[in-house]
């Protein structure tokens, strides 16, 4: 059974990281919004789809501002019991510092959890169709990687696809071939390409295709062409979400792409770590918010404390972002790019519950 102070505790902490959490939606909304005016007015973009593209974002906003919510919501809620004694009475009622860390560390499960399931089902798909939609607004093409269109490779097949609309339907396709000597086996150019699903591949229309024949070449136009392929819609889906937004699954099989075709996967394995890290960051920041639950209220009162929970959740946010980067530039290990500011930041927060001990 449930103590009852854990249940006072719970509701206390769930309704100020509910109440912060919306604060910060709203905020970052705004933002959002006012970042999004200036391409109003252009190619048919009007108010109301920048409304619906802000509001499509929601979901990723939250995963990443759960952890900085949680400390900021968790240290108003402790401040709040110390300023009126209930965490002096709790302990001298024989509540240990170790239980009491246990009773947040059960609270902050809830908070783990939802992070995960807004990270790994809601966000990614939200943000996806959030891409797709602006992109058909504004009439635009899924940003290329080069002035010639995307470079893909596919085993012994290098494609080069000129633009990819935002059903990923794909227009300008150019497939080089090449046999196990490297030697140049056939190029096929098609106007378009669909994707009909995994047992089928991809449909390619109106296509001209040469193949090098030994001395001579050989060239024929074909109505449609099938072209079965690791390169899915899901692969291509990474170039409208960023790394950090995508879900574990489709992280680990870009990842597995990538590792097949023998090129970098430090980006996107950094980014698998944190995503399976980062839910339980919002644990990291209950344990770093119960030291200033116990510090006594002469020593900073409501204002500042949460001030000092802003401060801290924006340099964990910072620290994140810098490491990722680190990684990527300097060739970290991933797990080691990943992990730190985690680690840090726990070891903070042991190293301020020892001090308050001490105390």
């Amino acid at each position: 059974m449930i103590p009852v102070y854990v249940r006072y505790l719970s509701r206390e902490i769930y309704a100020a990281v509910l109440l912060v959490l919306l604060a910060f939606l709203g905020l970052f909304a705004f933002f959002d919004l006012v970042n999004e005016l200036d391409e109003v007015g252009k190619n048919g973009y009007m108010l109301y789809h920048a409304a619906v593209y802000v509001a499509m974002i929601l979901p990723g906003r939250v995963y990443e501002l759960m952890p900085i919510a949680v400390l900021i919501g968790t240290l108003y809620a402790l401040t709040t019991f110390a300023r009126h004694s209930e965490i002096t009475v709790l302990r001298a009622s024989g509540l240990s510092t170790t239980r009491f860390l246990f009773a947040l560390l059960g609270i902050g499960s809830v908070f783990v959890a939802l992070t995960f399931i807004f990270g790994e089902y809601l966000a990614p798909p939200a943000e996806r169709a959030a891409q797709q939609w602006r992109l058909a607004a504004t009439r635009s093409m899924v940003s290329q990687e080069l002035r010639t269109g995307l470079w893909v490779r596919d085993g012994r097949r290098f494609v080069n696809v000129r633009s990819v609309l935002p059903d990923t339907s794909l227009q300008g396709v150019r497939i080089y071939e090449f046999d196990e000597r490297a030697a140049l086996v056939s190029i096929s150019e098609a106007e378009t390409g669909v994707h009909e699903g995994a047992a089928e591949g991809w449909r390619l229309r109106d296509v001209q295709q040469t193949r090098f024949l030994g001395d001579r070449t050989e060239t024929r136009v074909l109505p449609d062409l099938v072209w079965k392929s690791e390169l899915t819609p899901e692969v291509l889906s990474v170039l409208m979400v960023v790394p950090e937004r995508m879900s574990v699954s489709t992280l680990y099989s870009y990842i597995r792409h990538l590792e097949e075709n023998n090129q970098r996967t430090t980006r996107y394995e950094i980014a698998l770590w944190k995503k399976l890290a980062y839910p339980f960051a919002a644990l990291v920041m209950m344990g770093l918010a119960l030291p200033f639950g116990y510090m006594q209220t002469r020593m900073g009162g409501v204002s500042l404390k949460v001030f000092s929970g802003i401060m801290i959740g924006v340099g964990f946010h910072l620290l994140n972002g810098l490491f990722s980067n680190l990684g990527v530039i300097n060739g970290w290990v991933p797990a080691v790019a990943a992990l730190t500011p985690s680690i840090v930041f726990l070891l903070a927060a042991m190293a301020m519950m020892w001090w308050v001990e001490r105390r």
